[in-house]
């Protein structure tokens, strides 16, 4: 089987969306987890040469050196998918939570949008289907299209989410509703402060036990908090990447990890980013301190697609990525930082690779490494 992807030609005064296209047969994308969260596997690649491996996701230790610093998003997802029906007419209603602005004021998206004007008063469902006392008010829209939507009948919507609300499964996963395992799975082992409305998906590969055998290894494992917004999986609608605005997310960054982080870096060891959402709260942070990490809180709206110089990050690990996807983009300028072509097509001949190999693709895939 070929496992080059098909010629293109490329802008070379710009970077287009159409540049990062690839063809994925639809029974590559995981719509399970794997067995066991460590039971994906690993494809490595090798920067300087292109070189590729075929591993299994334990095999990871085997790359990890002494002193390095592993740094993972310990974000929590939230039940953030919450159903409901217009008080006056019942007509249903789908709503997805994207923002707290204070308790009980969240944007969000609604579906159907259009019905959701100013002044709507949806009435919130239980899991189950019966009827709560809880109520969302429509109190503006944006430019986006997103409902501002104020609840009332509850102290707190954020202490309610568990009894009402459903994980917020990406759109790719073609199945009604979440199954019992998707609470566990769809979470990595080590998630703390919770706000994501999509799980940051290099780190549900690990289990306790190895990260209790990286540690003991003499690897260093700290943490940043990126929470991701349903933004990542919106799709690029701008025909040359400059043209594109990303969408905000919150991060913070403590004293230990940063302590660590710059550390490493003087000591000339390597610093390894669990996922995409980490190394742009990273970078993020490097961009306003010269090159050094800082305590932070903040927002970033950092995209980072080719040509990209990174001053904190020596090794990425991630999942497989959609095509024409802002996260395909920043793999492709990871792969060759500073050169505007050659990273996507050496991520594109990787990718046709991984099709070859029946790689499973996307947020319940398997993994890749790039040293």
């Amino acid at each position: 089987m070929n496992c080059q992807p098909p010629s293109r030609s490329v802008t070379i005064t710009s970077v287009r969306t159409a540049d990062f296209h690839f063809n994925l047969p639809p029974e590559l994308i995981a719509q399970q987890p794997a067995a066991r969260r460590d039971g994906s596997r690993l494809l490595v690649l090798q920067r300087k040469n292109g070189k590729i491996e075929h591993r299994q996701f334990p095999d990871l230790l085997e790359f990890l050196n002494p002193g390095d610093v592993l740094v993972l998003n310990n974000s929590r997802v939230i039940p953030a998918r919450l159903h409901g029906a217009n008080a006056k007419t019942g007509g249903k209603f789908e709503i997805l939570l994207l923002e707290e602005n204070a308790p009980n004021d969240w944007w969000a998206m609604t579906r159907p949008g259009k019905r959701a004007q100013i002044g709507t008063q949806i009435r919130l469902q239980e899991k189950n289907g019966a009827t709560t006392k809880i109520v969302a008010t429509v109190t503006g829209v944006n430019a986006e299209g997103h409902r501002c939507l104020q609840f009332s009948g509850c102290e707190n919507l954020f202490q309610e989410l568990d009894n009402l609300g459903e994980l917020p499964l990406p759109p790719y996963i073609e199945r009604h509703g979440e199954l019992p395992g998707d609470r566990e799975r769809y979470q990595t082992v080590f998630a703390l402060p919770a706000g994501s409305v999509a799980a940051p998906t290099a780190g549900l590969h690990f289990t306790p036990e190895l990260l209790d055998k990286i540690r003991s290894a003499g690897v260093k494992i700290c943490f940043v908090t990126l929470h991701v917004g349903a933004g990542t999986f919106l799709p690029v609608k701008a025909e040359n990447l400059a043209d594109h605005k990303m969408h905000a997310e919150r991060f913070e960054i403590g004293i230990e990890t940063v302590s660590a982080i710059n550390e490493a870096k003087k000591s000339g060891h390597r610093v390894i980013a669990v996922g995409t959402t980490a190394l742009r709260t990273l970078e993020t942070i490097a961009r306003q301190y010269a090159g050094k990490l800082n305590v932070h809180r903040g927002k970033t709206d950092i995209f980072i697609f080719p040509p990209a110089q990174f001053q904190i990050v020596n090794a990425l690990l991630t999942n497989f990525h959609l095509p024409e996807s802002t996260l395909l983009m920043l793999v492709s300028a990871f792969a060759t930082p500073g050169e505007k072509l050659r990273g996507r097509e050496l991520i594109l001949q990787t990718y046709a690779e991984a099709i070859c190999e029946k790689y499973r693709f996307f947020s319940y895939g398997d993994a890749m490494l790039i040293l």
